[in-house]
């Protein structure tokens, strides 16, 4: 199965103001806080993930997608991806979620992928050459 849409991330320096900022701008509710408000996801009045806010460097445009695809289908999403025309910026990594992948598009707008697991799955187990020839491309 093909990744599908999850939401749309913004990077910004503080994840808490933004947050208010953004709960206020569009009626929408806090659902989400991890790792000292580094990541903050907020979602419309029937509970549905519809933008991220993520503490990180800041540059105008800080926008990008995150897609998503089921935990045991990530490394092959990812090849998928790739062959598509996707670059991949670094390897793979596990956070308390589960896994995510930082991409660019051909043009070169940045996008996530992320696998959410119930248990956690260790990238360590993954082919590190299929992570070699990612990175290669």
């Amino acid at each position: 199965m093909p990744a599908a849409f999850d939401l749309v991330t913004i990077d910004v320096v503080d994840t808490v103001d933004a947050a208010r900022f953004w709960t206020g701008a569009l009626g929408l509710r806090e659902i989400e806080r991890e790792d000292d408000a580094r990541w903050i996801a907020l979602a419309d009045e029937g509970g549905r993930r519809v933008l991220g806010l993520q503490r990180g460097a800041h540059r105008a445009g800080g926008i990008h997608l995150d897609l998503n695809c089921r935990a045991g289908e990530f490394v092959a999403e990812i090849e998928r991806l790739v062959a598509l025309g996707a670059t991949l910026l670094s390897p793979p990594r596990t956070e308390p979620y589960g896994s995510i992948a930082n991409l660019t598009d051909p043009e070169g707008n940045a996008f996530d992928l992320c696998a959410y697991n119930t248990e956690r799955e260790w990238l360590g187990t993954t082919n590190p050459a299929r992570m070699n020839r990612w990175l290669a491309t």
